[in-house]
């Protein structure tokens, strides 16, 4: 049979042998032959070639499109279709012939995929479709058709096999009807099945636990919407694993692709274990870190107990002793999650102690130091006697419980009892590991309470023993007080003292020695005594007694640094003809005195101060005087009753002051009370106030003032120092004319 587009072909070559500078002009859109021309551009353009075999005469007609695919020239191809067989691959050739001879036989479409192996080695894959034609008689008389390379195609799907083999993350496709078509090698591993009994069977029929979870609901919507979803899920046994999943609409279908996260998961999960266990430990120990009353730190730590580890919690402190542990132990705080049964845990708790039995969770943890642990509802007589206690306690309907024992340095200073309720579960080990380490921490805490309320009460005692009575100089009157700090870790090193000198004046001593330890008490003790004795023995103006004491801290080791003022009340013969009095004081980096002048004014003596003391064995020091009329009061402080937290000195200073200048017509014993009262309550520091209230010497002695004392002692010295003359009441008289 003639070849219907062989005229056109031969006009198209003539056309590509005339060259660009030949071309022809285009001819009318309707001439068959540029139609045709059209055509057959069209076809090279889009990699097609074309065939017709004639099964009449046998003949195979091909283009050169076609030819090149199959490595053949016009000289090297038979036309036959013996031609067309042998450059198939060899697995090839009977299937393609099968579908040749199905098509003749049925006058039906031709399709076909194979390989051809071209002379010069290389491969080419090519698509065929073409159809079987009838003759008058209606048997087919030849097939005709195009034919495809797909080689570039192919090599991009083997590619893209390669790669979804190669794959860390398991992939599989899912077609319309949620059949498997395809399943990577990382899926089956994963999945523990074999691609084999995966492929094309049903998702939901293969793998039932996922429908009407998050796997069928996310797939669906991609199916429906075309939106990608991403997603982490569980899938129970026999994966019983964790999935990261990401599902994407492709081919009509659904892709997934998938990752096994059970190991990050729990990994995760021990993570957050981990992370909570630290915030419980961190949000015991903020709450335990500023209480050191036992019983208010156990009342602090159950809310951080109850409900996030247990239903209900009891507290309990073990006294020290020597009786039996039920005589010792008292239960002392106790909270439950339900408001409701609360009541009930408080009446528990009231009774519980007395109705312990021997064999007792608690006494089992008193007798062995470590935790006991109780799983179901206890009977009668299991904890707690038969009674109102066991009654009260079926109320609760503990299934599990826990004691924990309060343990810090070899000591066990309490108990803690938890309990969950039914369906809270039982107690896990990692549970026990994190209460472990909190019953630690808070038996620690304890054990720090009890050894630091020990310390305390010897500081105290320490501070309050150095605290002497005061002297109670002629018309003039002394008061003092000392606060501790409302913070009970705070032990200061605040002191005051007050005593007669030699010379007749009156000493009057404040100072503050730094940190707030036991250590301080007793630096403070130390650095009393020396000035003390330093001042008494030798006659000497405040500056050059605080100058010697530098070097004293230095050579005797004293090992302290304070702030201070040393004061002297003295009174010079030409201030005593006016009945006036002289303060001479020198300041070591303390706060300034202040001044209440009769008529109610109140001044602050902001003098130059000098170094505190013991920063250097040689300072240079300075005298600073004022007079005071009678009716003068001067205050003596430490920083406790003016300083606060995120307030200016400045602000508490004036506080003081207003507050004196409020107060100037109280007596000195009240004024003090009330200062501390307005002033010093709620203080984080100890508090020391001096005051000194100098009375007319013309007037009786006030009665508040207390009777005139004259030692014996300085009686003795004024008679052996002919530099002291008796004064006509009795009293010393210095050189200068003092007295006290």
């Amino acid at each position: 049979m003639q070849d219907p587009l062989a005229d056109d072909r031969e006009g198209a070559a003539t056309s590509r042998a005339d060259g660009p500078g030949h071309a022809q002009p285009p001819r009318a859109s309707g001439d068959p032959d540029d139609r045709q021309a059209l055509l057959e551009s069209a076809v090279r353009a889009a990699g097609l070639g074309t065939f017709r075999w004639d099964l009449r005469s046998g003949a195979l007609e091909w283009d050169d499109a076609l030819l090149d695919a199959f490595g053949y020239d016009a000289s090297t191809f038979g036309g036959t279709i013996d031609a067309f067989s042998a450059r198939l691959h060899a697995e090839d050739v009977a299937p393609v012939l099968r579908a040749l001879d199905e098509a003749i036989a049925t006058c039906g479409l031709y399709e076909a995929e194979f390989r051809v192996l071209r002379p010069d080695g290389t491969r080419r894959w090519l698509t065929a479709r073409g159809r079987a034609l009838p003759g008058p008689r209606g048997a087919a008389v030849e097939v005709v058709g195009v034919a495809t390379d797909t080689t570039a195609l192919r090599a991009g799907e083997e590619r893209v096999h390669r790669v979804l083999e190669d794959m860390t993350v398991g992939y599989y496709w899912l077609d319309p009807q949620w059949r498997f078509g395809y399943v990577n090698a990382e899926a089956e591993r994963i999945l523990g099945s074999p691609r084999e009994r995966l492929l094309g069977g049903v998702v939901w029929e293969l793998f039932p636990a996922a429908v009407g979870t998050r796997f069928e609901d996310s797939y669906r919507a991609v199916a429906a919407t075309g939106e990608p979803a991403v997603f982490d899920a569980y899938y129970p046994a026999p994966l019983d694993g964790w999935y990261e999943v990401r599902a994407v609409a492709e081919r009509g279908g659904v892709a997934v692709y998938f990752t096994d996260v059970t190991e990050r998961r729990r990994a995760l999960d021990a993570a957050q274990q981990a992370r909570e266990r630290s915030e419980l430990l961190a949000a015991v120990a903020t709450e335990l870190v500023e209480i050191l009353d036992p019983v208010r730190a156990l009342e602090a730590v159950l809310p951080h107990l109850v409900p996030a580890v247990a239903d209900f919690a009891i507290a309990s402190l073990l006294d020290e002793g020597h009786g039996g542990w039920q005589s010792r132990l008292r239960d002392v705080a106790a909270l439950h999650a339900d408001p409701w049964l609360q009541p009930v845990l408080d009446r528990y708790r009231a009774v519980r102690v007395a109705a312990l039995t021997r064999t007792s969770l608690v006494a089992q943890v008193v007798a062995g130091g470590t935790h006991a642990l109780r799983t179901g509802l206890p009977g009668p007589g299991d904890l707690v006697q038969d009674g109102p206690a066991h009654e009260l306690l079926t109320r609760l309907g503990p299934e599990a419980l826990v004691v924990m024992p309060l343990r810090g340095r070899g000591h066990t200073r309490g108990l803690l009892t938890l309990g969950r309720t039914a369906g809270r579960g039982e107690f896990t080990d990692l549970d026990l590991t994190a209460l472990r380490e909190v019953m630690a921490q808070i038996g620690l805490a304890l054990d720090n309470a009890h050894l630091h309320a020990a310390r305390r009460d010897l500081a105290e005692e320490l501070q309050r023993s150095l605290l002497t009575e005061l002297p109670e100089p002629d018309h003039l009157h002394l008061a003092a007080r000392y606060v501790p700090a409302v913070a009970a870790t705070q032990i200061g090193g605040d002191w005051y003292d007050a005593f007669l000198v030699r010379d007749g004046s009156t000493c009057l001593v404040i100072g503050d020695v730094t940190g707030h330890d036991l250590r301080a008490a007793v630096s403070m003790a130390q650095l009393r005594n020396v000035l003390r004795g330093g001042a008494h023995a030798v006659v000497q103006p405040p500056a050059q007694i605080l100058s010697s004491l530098d070097w004293a801290i230095q050579d005797l080791a004293v090992g302290a640094i304070s702030t201070g003022i040393l004061a002297k009340v003295e009174q010079p013969a030409d201030l005593a003809a006016r009945g006036l009095r002289l303060l001479r004081w020198s300041n070591a980096g303390h706060l300034p005195p202040l001044l209440l002048h009769p008529d109610g004014h109140a001044e602050l003596l902001t003098r130059p101060a000098d170094l505190l003391l013991g920063l250097r064995a040689h300072t240079e020091r300075h005298d600073h005087t004022v007079v005071l009329p009678p009716g003068s009061t001067v205050l003596l402080y430490t920083d406790g009753l003016v300083e606060r937290r995120g307030e200016r000195l400045g602000a508490g200073l004036e506080r003081l002051r207003t507050a004196a200048e409020r107060l100037a017509d109280v007596p000195l014993e009240e004024l003090c009370d009330r200062l501390i009262a307005e002033l010093a309550s709620g203080s984080e520091d100890d508090v020391a106030l001096l005051a000194v209230r100098a009375h007319p010497e013309d007037a009786p002695r006030p009665a508040e003032a207390g009777p005139a004392r004259l030692p014996e002692d300085l009686r003795a010295d004024a008679e052996a120092d002919p530099g002291v003359e008796p004064r006509a009441d009795g009293a010393p008289r210095t050189e200068a004319g003092g007295s006290r």
